[in-house]
C-alpha cells in the first residue's frame, strides 16, 4: 500500500492546449479517492498520467514516496481497471486473471492461489472455466477487477468502470467495489462523471473543471459547503438553485452578509412551500411548470414571475428564474398553480458574483 501525491501536475499537448493546469492532490494510504467532473474536465487524463499512460509535462507524481514521472507503467506497482473490461475473448476467466502474473514469471502454484482467492472474493469461483462471451456485463467487470486484485498492487486505478452497465447493475457493482476496497484497504483512485457514484464511493472527493481542481474534501463536507457555484451545481441531484442578485440586496435582505456576495444558492430540499417569509431568509413566488414523482419524494419545477431582473419585489425576495423544489412524498401542487416557497437563512449559500468564491456571512 502507498500514498499518492500530485504536486503541481500539468499536461500540455502539441499546439499549446493545456489539459491539466497545475493539480495538487494528496491521497493517503488506503484512501478511496474519486475524481469527478463533466466530460472534458481532465479527470481521465490525470488518471492516465498516474498510470504512466500519459507523459507529465510539469510537476511530480509520487507513489509511495517515489517520484514516478520517468518510470514505466509496469514498474509503478499499480493496477488499472478500464470501462471496457479489456478481457481476452479466447481465454477463460482463470487465464484472463492469471495472464499478467505469468508474464511476470510467477510460479503456477502462487498464481493458482492468488486467482482462486480473488475469484472467491468476487464470487467467480464457479465461472473460472468460462469465456468472457459466456458472462454478463457485471461478471466481466468483476473479472477485470480480479485481474487487478491478483497483482496485489500498491494502488488501484479505476477509469469509469461502471459506465457500460445498466442502472441497476451499476448500483450493485458500486456497493461491491466499495466493500472490496475496504476489505483490501488498498489506495484507490476512481474516475467518474456520475456525481452520485462519486458521493457514495469516496473517502476524499476531487471535483474537477477545465483541467483544474475546484474543490477537494470529504463528500458530505463538499455537498454542505461547496467552494464555488460550479461545485454547488455539479454536486447534488437535482442541482442547487443559483440566483444572481446585487450586493446591496444581499446585505439588506440576508442579514448583513459580506458585500461582495452576488449569487445566492439554495438546495432543492431546503425549500418549503409556505405563505410565510422567514426572518433573514428568502421567499419566492413560483408558477408550477412541471412535476416529477420519483417514489418517496417529488420534484417541483417552478418559474418566477418576470419581474425586474435586478430589484427584488419585496424584502427577502430574489430575481426571476427556474427553481427546483424537492418535497417528501407524492402530494404536490398542480401544474400551473401559483405557490410560494421559502428557505431559512441557515440554508442559504452565498457566492461572489463570478461564482469563484464562497462567502461566509
Amino acid at each position: 500500500m502507498a500514498n499518492v501525491t500530485l504536486r503541481n501536475v500539468r499536461k500540455t499537448y502539441t499546439g499549446g492546449f493545456e489539459a491539466i493546469k497545475g493539480v495538487n492532490v494528496d491521497v493517503a494510504d488506503g484512501q478511496f479517492c474519486v475524481l469527478v467532473g463533466p466530460s472534458g474536465c481532465g479527470k481521465s487524463t490525470l488518471l492516465r498520467m498516474v498510470a504512466g499512460l500519459e507523459t507529465v509535462t510539469g510537476g511530480e507524481i509520487d507513489i509511495g514516496g517515489r517520484v514516478v514521472n520517468q518510470i514505466e507503467p509496469a514498474d509503478r506497482d499499480i493496477a488499472m481497471v478500464f470501462q471496457n473490461y479489456a478481457l481476452y475473448p479466447h481465454m477463460s476467466v482463470y487465464n484472463n486473471m492469471a495472464y499478467g502474473l505469468r508474464n511476470r514469471g510467477m510460479a503456477e502454484a502462487e498464481i493458482k492461489t492468488r486467482v482462486e482467492e480473488a475469484a472467491r472474493v468476487l464470487e467467480l469461483s464457479a465461472m473460472l472455466e468460462r469465456k468472457p462471451r459466456q458472462l454478463s456485463g457485471g461478471q466481466r467487470q468483476r473479472v477485470a477487477m480480479g485481474r487487478a486484485i491478483v497483482r496485489q498492487p500498491k494502488v488501484f486505478l479505476f477509469d469509469e468502470p461502471l459506465s457500460n452497465l445498466d442502472a441497476k447493475l451499476r448500483i450493485a457493482m458500486r456497493v461491491e467495489i466499495r466493500k472490496l476496497q475496504r476489505r483490501l484497504n488498498t489506495t484507490s483512485i476512481y474516475v467518474t462523471h456520475d456525481q452520485l457514484e462519486a458521493m457514495t464511493l469516496a473517502d476524499v472527493l476531487v471535483v474537477m473543471n477545465g483541467g483544474q481542481v475546484e474543490q477537494v474534501g470529504n463528500p458530505l463536507a463538499i455537498y454542505e459547503k461547496p467552494a464555488t457555484t460550479f461545485v454547488a451545481s455539479f454536486i447534488g441531484a437535482p442541482p442547487m438553485n443559483l440566483m444572481s442578485t446585487r450586493p446591496d440586496e444581499i446585505k439588506s435582505q440576508l442579514g448583513g452578509a459580506a458585500g461582495e456576495a452576488g449569487i445566492v444558492g439554495i438546495r432543492p430540499e431546503d425549500f418549503v412551500i409556505t405563505d410565510q417569509t422567514p426572518a433573514g431568509g428568502v421567499a419566492l413566488p413560483l408558477t408550477v411548470e412541471a412535476i416529477e414523482r420519483v417514489g418517496a419524494e417529488t420534484f417541483v419545477y417552478g418559474s418566477r414571475e418576470q419581474e425586474d431582473q435586478r430589484v427584488a419585489a419585496t424584502p427577502g425576495e430574489l430575481p426571476p428564474g427556474e427553481i427546483i423544489v424537492r418535497i417528501p412524498g407524492t402530494e404536490a401542487p398542480a401544474i400551473g398553480q401559483k405557490i410560494r416557497v421559502a428557505a431559512v437563512r441557515q440554508k442559504l449559500h452565498l457566492f461572489s458574483g463570478d461564482g469563484r468564491k464562497r462567502i461566509e456571512a
